[in-house]
């Protein structure tokens, strides 16, 4: 159930608060720094963890609509996308390759908020389904090989980029998590529940106090056209939030998995399309990708997304 208090709770959480803390040291320009090889452990730690909660929670219970969860999870993926561009390009004034590299971050997954997501979730009494954890990846894929298809063309798009966004880290951790997770007995999950199942959220917490350093760091490179870019990174992100809700209620989702639905259609990524744009568009601006969706999207679905999100989701299914 919606509340007030479960609003407050989520903005007082450790999570929230740690990446707080980030923003602040870097406001005061504190010497505080995450070391990259850190930085890679701890989504490398997220990411895995994810996979495996994901699969043991499948193996238990799997739903019977899993196959049209994916298809319109494909779909949704592939319309945020386009959205995205065609947005960019009359908002932001963008050319195609740029529209493009914003298409494929905007119709892709933050891993990050999706966690945040099932965390709230949790809070509500009402934890979201595991097979979203499925759903992440099958959202992420399409969007960016729509990204690579609007800048190259249909006929642009070859194996090597499709192999790119399947092997990639965000998609090979979360798929062989999950794979892990449904082969292997309680008893063999028993043996690593303190490495992952326990410390999850100490390193959550790790993780998003260098997100808020980040994030604040990403908000120094905006130029002149921050106005628009926060605009374009709130307004429409909350769109596709609100659509998203409404698929998960149409396709027979729970209220809280429907929410959680929405903010994965909401968020944006910033690990692994970042990666395969550079790979496959170098001459894409990139980096403004990136501060859109880590130093604007991320903090406001994080603040404000998610809890709408839930509330809507709260208003439909009663």
């Amino acid at each position: 159930m919606f509340s007030m208090d479960l609003l407050t709770s989520n903005l007082l959480s450790p999570v929230v608060l740690a990446f707080v803390l980030g923003i602040i040291a870097r406001l005061l320009r504190s010497d505080l720094e995450i070391p990259a090889a850190i930085q890679s452990y701890l989504s490398i730690f997220l990411l895995l963890a994810i996979g495996l909660k994901g699969g043991v929670a499948l193996r238990k219970d799997s739903p019977d609509n899993l196959p049209l969860f994916i298809l319109a999870t494909l779909l949704l993926g592939m319309l945020t996308a386009i959205s995205a561009y065609f947005i960019a390009r009359a908002w932001l004034r963008d050319n195609r390759i740029d529209a493009s590299a914003i298409a494929a971050h905007f119709g892709s997954v933050s891993a990050v908020t999706f966690i945040a997501a099932q965390q709230f979730s949790e809070r509500t009494g009402q934890a979201a389904d595991s097979v979203l954890v499925a759903l992440v990846v099958a959202m992420e894929i399409p969007a960016i090989l729509i990204g690579l298809g609007l800048a190259k063309g249909a006929s642009g798009i070859q194996w090597h980029h499709v192999k790119e966004v399947i092997t990639g880290k965000t998609a090979l951790l979360l798929i062989g998590g999950m794979a892990i997770g449904v082969l292997s007995s309680d008893a063999g999950i028993a043996k690593v529940d303190a490495m992952y199942f326990q410390l999850f959220q100490g390193t959550l917490m790790l993780f998003m106090l260098d997100m808020g350093m980040i994030a604040a760091g990403q908000l120094r490179t905006v130029g002149k056209n921050a106005f628009s870019l926060a605009i374009f990174s709130t307004l429409l992100p909350l769109v596709h939030g609100l659509f998203g809700v409404w698929v998960g209620h149409l396709i027979g989702m729970n209220e809280s998995t429907s929410a959680v639905f929405g903010t994965m259609a909401a968020s944006a990524s910033y690990i692994a399309a970042p990666a395969s744009i550079r790979a496959s568009l170098p001459e894409a601006n990139v980096g403004r990708c990136i501060t859109a969706a880590l130093g604007f999207t991320f903090p406001f679905n994080l603040a404000i997304g998610i809890p709408v999100y839930f509330f809507v989701a709260n208003q439909l299914f009663n």
